[in-house]
């Protein structure tokens, strides 16, 4: 027997690639099992509907405020930019829409975003209200907040969804802008710069982080836990969009079933299994948040028995 001793401090390092294999595939499999409830899909389901309700009025405010920047064909542009990520019978919906809406009257389109902005911010509200309500079941909240506090949670969570994906989009498309007028070569050497699904991972992660850090739970969940179940939902998201459009364009031909409502039926799909990465990274957050908990108390518990013998 060896009689050198192993530290047992807390804060040592396993870099045995077995043991973070083994380790990675618990935290993966516990989260499975924690998102693959009945009532999770319920969740599911509200947090799809009111994000379905809200995205048309969005849209209506969004091209008022981008006309007052740009030209109706400008705004065509990057509405096909952005609806690459919609598998094509969405797409379509999203594209004629737009289309519209880029060429509407300035007065009507102010009328427009006026009751937009009302019915819009009701179902984005209530559709984020889902959200952190299936976040906090998921993560077993016992000291839920109150009907007030839960809210204006909501709410702050929405306004800062709002301005996120506001900067990022203006960030995203200054750097097109840019590179095109005045024809900057870094820039334009730099194609990962001009690709949507980079800046939409980046934005998601970033967004999906903050949200399981700071209104998953009442608690701050750690950093290193709220990080991981941003990176896993931003990733799923991109699987699920890419997914998605593969079934209802190669697999199920759903023009044949659900006939003119068809388009509405694959944004459903595509919307549900966008949310359904959401939640799960909240349940890696979790589940990773309870792993690191674990690492760091074993040892502790491990020296206090061996100091009461």
């Amino acid at each position: 027997m060896s009689g050198v001793k192993r530290s047992e401090s807390p804060h040592k390092i396993d870099l045995d690639p077995v043991h973070w294999a083994q380790a990675t595939v618990d935290v993966l499999g516990k989260a499975l099992t924690r998102l693959w409830g009945r009532d999770v899909m319920l969740y599911v389901g509200g947090v799809s509907f009111w994000i379905m309700l809200a995205v048309f009025p969005l849209l209506v405010i969004a091209v008022g405020l981008y006309g007052i920047l740009s030209t109706p064909e400008q705004v065509a542009a990057q509405a096909e930019i952005l609806a690459r990520m919609l598998p094509a019978d969405a797409r379509s919906l999203f594209q004629d829409e737009l289309e519209r809406l880029s060429h509407a009257p300035d007065g009507a389109l102010s009328t427009q975003s006026f009751i937009a902005l009302i019915v819009g911010t009701y179902a984005a509200h209530r559709g984020f209200k889902a959200l952190l309500a299936g976040l906090s079941f998921i993560h077993d909240e016992e000291n839920q907040r109150g009907f007030v506090g839960f809210n204006i949670m909501a709410l702050i969570v929405l306004i800062a969804a709002i301005v996120l994906m506001g900067l990022v989009s203006v960030l995203f498309l200054s750097l097109r802008v840019m590179a095109s007028a005045w024809d900057l070569k870094p820039l334009a050497g730099a194609s990962w710069l001009y690709n949507e699904w980079i800046w939409t991972s980046i934005g998601l992660t970033l967004a999906m982080t903050l949200i399981y850090r700071f209104a998953m739970s009442r608690e701050p969940v750690a950093w290193r836990a709220s990080a991981a179940g941003g990176a896993g939902a931003a990733v799923l998201g991109l699987c699920a969009s890419w997914l998605s459009a593969f079934y209802v364009e190669q697999v199920a031909h759903l023009g044949a079933t659900y006939g003119s409502v068809a388009t509405v039926v694959v944004f459903l799909i595509w919307l549900s299994w966008n949310v359904n990465a959401l939640f799960f990274g909240g349940a890696l957050a979790t589940e990773m948040e309870i792993a690191l908990q674990t690492r760091t108390i074993k040892p502790v518990l491990k020296r206090r028995n061996k100091a009461s013998h």
